[in-house]
């Protein structure tokens, strides 16, 4: 089961990127993101519905609820589409891939959560992949007067993220499904960002082509019903900074996407880095007993 939630995260995410680089343009970032978020929150509730689940979270849960709506399905993505403008796609995918990182240390310093010495490993390794990835792609960029912008925005984000990550494990905790809590968590963040946007004057106009409706109903649907499901599922199942790892293979299914749509082009580098990206994620999922039994060994006489 953590296999296939596992694998079902990194392909919906890995190909939203794309579907987000749709989204800009006609309508101002805010507002898709709202638009996104409703769609996501009424298919959600009734879903709840169908299945006869509770609807309304105990008094409890408020207090976190309102925390990850505005860290994880607000804040989260503002940075994100707003560093677009400023850095290259390549280098906010590599800032996002440090989520694994910070949910360890966030889990050890809010949660006393112990850090695997095999994750932060793992993470290591995926983190230099990353780079062989995408160094190329950033050349002749960063000089540009806005990088340290939208790269501090990018950091933000993936804080953020990994907020939300530690909000959705505390409330698994306490008994609480991310069905529920996604539900009204998205509400909550749709809800901030609309009065957000009409406070600033924005117009929430839309835009009527196929290009822009496919990708948000893409974003709203699979991108955030079933992908936040899954991987806050993952969070509960085998906790925040395991299953974070799995934003470090979002970039190789994005250039995956890239190479049939933007004509990538894959070298001797990027191969290199997606070999470094597989054995971090290997060494990552190895069992902390079987990680430890062959550290024994390899210190043995």
């Amino acid at each position: 089961m953590n296999t296939l939630l596992y694998f079902l995260t990194v392909l919906i995410w890995g190909t939203t990127w794309i579907a987000i680089k749709f989204q800009l343009g006609v309508v101002a970032a805010p507002v898709s993101i709202a638009y996104r978020f409703w769609i996501a929150t009424t298919i959600l509730m009734l879903i709840l519905l169908a299945l006869r689940k509770p609807v309304w979270p105990p008094r409890a849960a408020w207090r976190y609820l309102l925390a990850q709506g505005f860290a994880l399905f607000c804040l989260n993505f503002l940075c994100f589409y707003y560093a677009a403008k400023w850095v290259p796609s390549g280098l906010v995918a590599v800032v996002f891939s440090t989520a694994p990182i910070w949910n360890a240390i966030n889990g050890r310093i809010f949660m006393a959560r112990p850090i695997r010495p095999q994750v932060m490993g793992g993470a290591a390794l995926g983190l230099c992949g990353i780079a062989m990835l995408f160094l190329p792609q950033m050349a002749g960029h960063w000089n540009d007067n806005g990088m340290l912008l939208g790269l501090g925005l990018a950091v933000l984000g993936t804080l953020c993220f990994s907020t939300g990550n530690l909000l959705s494990s505390r409330m698994q905790e306490l008994g609480l499904t991310p069905l529920l809590t996604n539900t009204w968590a998205m509400l909550i963040g749709a809800a901030i960002l609309t009065v957000g946007a009409l406070a600033l004057g924005m117009p929430f106009n839309f835009d009527p082509s196929p290009r822009y409706v496919i990708g948000l109903l893409y974003l709203g649907i699979p991108g955030s019903v079933i992908g936040f499901t899954a991987y806050l599922l993952l969070v509960g199942r085998i906790g925040p900074d395991r299953a974070a790892y799995c934003t470090v293979l979002f970039p190789v299914v994005a250039l995956t996407v890239s190479t049939f749509f933007e004509g990538y082009r894959w070298n001797a580098a990027a191969l290199g880095g997606l070999l470094l990206v597989v054995c971090g994620n290997l060494l990552a999922f190895l069992p902390a007993r079987a990680y430890f039994f062959s550290k024994t060994r390899s210190q043995t006489p």
